[in-house]
């Protein structure tokens, strides 16, 4: 199997182990992810989730090898058919080739990434909500050279990451794009020393996962699509959004404050 699960109470490690193909997406792991995320976002006693690539890559792509098999008359073979039924959440559109990137999950996913993570392998960190990066990973567009497009979400998120025409820039050359310059330009939010990436990744899965979850869910779900709303529009969705988290976790934990936790910026005793 090219994916396992590693759980860990309320943090599962969705990890890629194809390292024979520097974790390269085939089509055998792309659903083998795929059902791995869906089942994180409906099991009830998972919080976070963290997604790794064993061996010292993220993921270099999509395996040119299947790629060079696609029939040109009718190239992405059953992915140019969307699925009979729902999906996960996205049942209007087939899985992207690199697996869970048309997913929209209502739980964060952050990203270790060590290694490449280049061409459709970026685009998969991209949909992560958060990427920490040790020092010797890297981005980059490196289809570019073969004619391979953007299909995974990359031309859509690395724009609202980094803007426009830094994204055009990242996009069109094709080159490599260095942790450290990752995390000067907003494209990563951690780096850390070769070898620590799942360690850090998963300590921070596990900081978010001990707070109250209904309330987690709805900050992440109203910063997601308050994206492009006009300012009034993004007010208004943001309370009816936030109404439930209110009741069900907010007016718990300003109890709890009020018996005497969590005073004084204190986050461990909660």
């Amino acid at each position: 199997m090219t994916v396992r699960l590693e759980k860990d109470g309320l943090v599962w490690t969705v990890i890629h182990d194809r390292p024979e193909a520097r974790n390269a997406m085939d089509p055998e792991s792309a659903d083998a992810l795929t059902r791995a995320f869906l089942d994180f976002d409906a099991d009830p006693e998972a919080r976070v989730a963290v997604l790794y690539g064993e061996g010292g890559a993220f993921c270099a792509g999509w395996d040119l090898k299947f790629v060079s098999t696609l029939n040109a008359d009718y190239p992405l073979g059953e992915l140019d058919i969307p699925p009979a039924g729902p999906r996960g959440n996205g049942g209007e559109i087939p899985r992207g080739p690199l697996g869970p990137t048309r997913l929209e999950l209502d739980k964060p996913v952050i990203a270790a990434i060590a290694g490449p993570a280049v061409a459709g392998g970026m685009e998969l960190g991209l949909w992560c909500d958060f990427r920490v990066m040790q020092k010797d990973a890297y981005f980059g567009v490196y289809c570019r050279r073969w004619g391979v497009p953007l299909i995974d979400g990359g031309t859509v998120r690395l724009p609202r990451i980094v803007g426009q025409s830094r994204a055009l820039e990242i996009i069109l050359t094709g080159r490599q794009v260095p942790a450290e310059e990752c995390l000067r330009i907003g494209l990563c939010e951690y780096l850390v020393p070769n070898g620590e990436v799942r360690q850090k990744a998963e300590a921070l899965a596990r900081d978010i996962a001990r707070f109250p979850p209904v309330c987690v869910r709805a900050d992440r779900r109203s910063a997601i699509r308050s994206h492009g709303l006009p300012l009034r529009d993004a007010l208004i969705q943001e309370w009816y959004n936030g109404r439930e988290a209110l009741v069900k976790d907010g007016i718990d934990g300003a109890t709890r404050f009020k018996d005497g936790l969590g005073r004084h910026g204190d986050f461990e005793n909660i």
